[in-house]
């Protein structure tokens, strides 16, 4: 069953884009992740347009990250004094990453960037997260007493930084610089290569900053919800790539499918997941540097000019 997408101007199966979706959600059920870092290539395979796979999927991530927002809130889960910074910092970067992508479309690079964004960052987070689920269940498989240490103080660079205030959410005394930064390093990703960037600020709030886990979960959904809003409604003003009803289709999709993953992986030890997401995530970043290193199959255009063009 074809439908017309009028933004992407191509016919693709409903099936299709419900099946797509409905992969991911599987995946984000299964794993515990938003899949924008996987829907946006899956579609960039599938043959739609760099610019819009990108603008729609922030679309499809603020629609399917609502709920899980609203709920963290309403158990209280929440640090919304950070999550006001981090979305404070992830609007200007936003701003900035809609900026950037729109230059990138005008020069014809956004398909070259896009491949090696995607290759450096899957790559080094897919292998960062192979290494350490892998040394856990080694571990775990030898019978090894695993001595759990406390958590050691935020770095040094971070306590010397002025503006200091209180977050009594997370029971954190630090200064806002750095979570400031962080959302503005999130937001230029995320508006850049079409992800929430939460597989990337959960760690960079634990590790850096120390937030507590009972928190940084629910603030990382504050953040995502709020920089993918902005990010959409930027790339709907400034590129006019968001495309309405592939972001429908997919969130469709994602919505069924998340429910079965999320079954499915109550039965699955958490080791195993995060190895199983590091494959699937590297495995992804080899199809791009495939894409990188093959000569495509007709490397350049013929066209017939008219009388006076060149």
């Amino acid at each position: 069953m074809p439908i017309y997408l009028p933004i992407a101007e191509l016919s693709v199966d409903l099936f299709f884009l419900l099946g797509i979706g409905a992969a991911i959600g599987f995946i984000s059920g299964l794993f515990g992740v938003g899949g924008g870092f996987l829907l946006t290539p899956m579609l960039l395979f599938a043959g739609v347009p760099a610019p819009v796979a990108v603008a729609s999927v922030t679309a499809q991530v603020v629609a399917s990250s609502t709920s899980g927002a609203l709920s963290y809130f309403r158990r209280g889960a929440m640090d919304t004094k950070m999550g006001g910074y981090l979305v404070l910092g992830g609007v200007f970067g936003s701003a900035l990453g809609v900026w950037i992508f729109g230059i990138l479309s005008a020069l014809g690079q956004l398909d070259l960037f896009l491949s090696l964004g995607y290759l450096v960052l899957l790559g080094s987070v897919g292998a960062l997260m192979f290494v350490e689920a892998a040394r856990t269940l080694f571990k775990r498989q030898n019978e090894k007493t695993v001595v759990r240490r406390r958590l050691p103080g935020q770095a040094p660079w971070v306590q010397r930084l002025p503006l200091r205030t209180r977050f009594r959410k997370s029971q954190l005394y630090i200064s806002v610089i750095p979570v400031v930064l962080i959302g503005f390093s999130i937001g230029i990703i995320g508006a850049l290569l079409g992800i929430g960037g939460g597989f990337v600020l959960v760690p960079a709030l634990v590790y850096i900053l120390r937030v507590p886990g009972k928190v940084v979960v629910g603030t990382s959904l504050l953040h995502l919800l709020a920089v993918m809003a902005m990010t959409c409604f930027l790339h709907a003003i400034q590129t006019q790539s968001v495309d309405t009803l592939l972001a429908f289709c997919l969130m469709v999709g994602s919505v069924a499918g998340a429910q079965f993953g999320a079954s499915a992986g109550q039965h699955l030890p958490g080791e195993r997941l995060r190895i199983l997401l590091a494959m699937l995530i590297l495995a992804i970043a080899f199809r791009f540097g495939l894409g990188l290193l093959i000569a495509p199959a007709d490397p350049f255009t013929l066209t017939q000019l008219g009388f006076g063009e060149g």
